[in-house]
């Protein structure tokens, strides 16, 4: 039997999966990965340090598993969306470090936030690419962490480097050639694709110029990925980038010469492995035998990828502008289809901030230890027994009075503000485990209202959702779950492969690139995420009248709290506008 290996490079680990022909996993492993933050708000990783732990997983998974590597016939790669820089005489890493950029790290990564002062001059161009981004360019973006670079690396040392998404680092670290995806070359954020809009070369040459960036104009671009068909390509999900080079291959324990997948951002390998599922909506499962599965059915379907941060993707057959949604980009997942990008940048990583800076956090991991259970699944039982020892009617219940606003990390959709924060109406003295298990109940609630604001916002602008595809860590958590099906008034549909779904993605990016014919032409991806895509579950929204209601009011609420912030600030503003002029 044929094999597929997807590699998945998180915020914080590589993961490899082994797929067989059919889709099933058959193989998986994973190492942590190093994160450095020198200061705050600086994220660093190295692309050294992510290619070892990748060749650990993938020799793990293989021995584990007992798969001979001669019958590995694709690989796919999926990353975050962070910056990796090179050297463009030797190919070597380039630091990311300042002042001295004398490390090996050489990727800044998606979260960092360090060119505040770079985004807002980027903004304030109201350049018409902006329109593919929400209307303005977020923090995370690669472009304003370039400039970012300009701006503080020695002007020789930024003279010599070149800029690749981290997916498309990692292809060219496994074959040794320049392809770029379209994936990751428009999550640079300076891309409209050929023909839309009059762009000639994609790479927008006046928007580059006026914010400072003209030196990556030179050569028609080549330190950025160069013009497709000039001198670059670009490449669809999946399609045939190249083979396994003979280096790459020693270090990996697989032969050379296997077929490597354009790359995606790890998101959208979330897309891929989870919006394919035949479903019945009318039952309670998702169903493999349901004939009609064809990609029109994907237009109604929300991709939310939750992890350290939770990602919605949409797919459309014309492009949608939303308000505060990155894209739409076109040609990233299916060529000629559009992808739009909501976010929120913090969900998995808020919840571990609220849990431990409360008071009772340590006295709560006590218990859970205690009781061999992680922290989350704790409080979750703990809720359950509020419940019970209150005779209230729901946990919603419990927290009808607490409300949470939860951008304490910045808006990245549908609001697209880093400078919000959090707010919280209902504070007590209270330090106990109960007081711990309602503030958590809170963020829970939070999440769940936001993910509703950004499907609101999607179909107000033309998408039309019903659906929510959901994966990541945070599928494994029932009250979540439910609470977005509840908010958002649609099915949540669960993978098999909860905690693999992103990594299943990418191995069927590798099985795509290995059904290249000899003109190098390859399978649609849409046939081949039906033909391997699993049954899961499905979590239907609440029927209870009283939760539907007090869940409106909480959304009424929780927009004030998030619009009046930004009014409150405004106002501060204003008052003291002439006093910090004369400091």
């Amino acid at each position: 039997m044929d094999y597929y290996i997807g590699i998945d490079v998180g915020t914080g680990s590589a993961r490899a999966c082994i797929i067989d022909n059919k889709g099933d996993i058959v193989g998986l492993a994973s190492e942590n990965i190093g994160l450095w933050q020198p200061q705050q708000g600086y994220y660093e990783q190295s692309t050294s340090d992510i290619w070892r732990c990748i060749c650990i997983s993938v020799q793990r998974a293989i021995s584990q598993h007992n798969i001979n590597p001669s019958w590995i016939r694709g690989i796919g790669f999926d990353a975050t969306c962070s910056l990796a820089v090179f050297s463009n005489d030797t190919d070597e890493p380039v630091s990311v470090t300042g002042p001295n950029f004398d490390t090996d790290r050489n990727v800044i990564l998606w979260l960092d936030h360090r060119p505040v002062e770079e985004t807002e001059k980027i903004n304030a161009t109201n350049h018409n690419l902006l329109r593919y981004v929400g209307g303005k360019m977020s923090i995370e973006m690669e472009i304003p962490k370039i400039l970012w670079l300009k701006n503080n690396m020695p002007k020789e040392l930024f003279d010599r480097c070149k800029f690749y998404d981290l997916a498309d680092a990692l292809t060219h670290i496994a074959t040794g050639n320049e392809k770029r995806s379209f994936c990751s070359v428009v999550c640079k954020q300076g891309y409209v694709p050929v023909g839309v809009d009059g762009s000639v070369k994609g790479w927008q040459e006046d928007f580059l110029k006026e914010i400072g960036l003209e030196d990556l104009t030179k050569d028609n671009f080549k330190r950025i990925g160069g013009v497709n068909g000039v001198n670059g390509e670009y490449l669809s999900a999946g399609e045939l980038v190249g083979t396994l080079c003979e280096k790459a291959a020693a270090e990996l324990g697989l032969p050379p010469g296997i077929a490597i997948g354009s790359g995606v951002i790890d998101a959208y390998a979330g897309w891929i492995g989870t919006v394919g599922a035949k479903v019945n909506l009318e039952g309670d499962e998702l169903d493999s035998e349901v004939a009609s599965n064809d990609r029109t059915q994907a237009f109604t379907r929300l991709a939310a990828v939750a992890g350290t941060s939770t990602c919605h993707l949409a797919m459309s057959p014309n492009p949608v502008f939303v308000p505060g949604v990155w894209g739409p980009y076109r040609d990233t997942i299916l060529p000629g289809y559009w992808m739009a990008e909501g976010g929120q940048s913090a969900t998995g990583e808020l919840l571990r901030h609220i849990i431990e800076t409360h008071p009772a956090f340590n006295q709560a991991l006590s218990i859970a230890e205690s009781y061999h259970t992680n922290i989350y699944d704790y409080l979750n039982e703990h809720l359950k027994e509020m419940v019970q020892e209150q005779q209230a009617p729901s946990i919603s219940y419990l927290g009808r009075h607490f409300f949470f606003y939860g951008d304490l990390f910045g808006n990245r959709s549908p609001i697209a503000d880093s400078r919000m924060t959090g707010s919280v109406i209902g504070l007590t003295s209270d330090k106990s485990v109960d007081s711990l298990s309602i503030y958590y109940y809170a963020t829970l609630e939070f999440i769940a209202l936001q993910t509703k604001q950004i499907v609101e916002t999607l179909n107000k602008a033309g998408h039309n959702i019903n659906s929510i595809f959901m994966s990541g860590s945070q599928c494994q958590n029932e009250i979540l779950v439910k609470l977005i099906a509840s908010a958002c008034n649609v099915p949540v549909l669960i993978p098999r492969y909860v905690h693999a779904a992103v990594c299943h993605g990418a191995a069927m990016l590798g099985a795509k690139a290995a059904s290249a014919d000899s003109e190098g032409k390859t399978e649609d991806l849409w046939e081949i995420m039906d033909r391997m895509s699993k049954p899961g579950r499905k979590v239907l929204p609440t029927t209870d009248p009283h939760e539907k209601a007090l869940l409106d009011v909480k959304y009424r609420v929780f927009l004030e709290q998030c619009y009046k912030q930004q009014e409150y600030r405004n106002l501060v503003d204003q008052a003291i506008g002439s006093w910090e002029k004369t400091k």
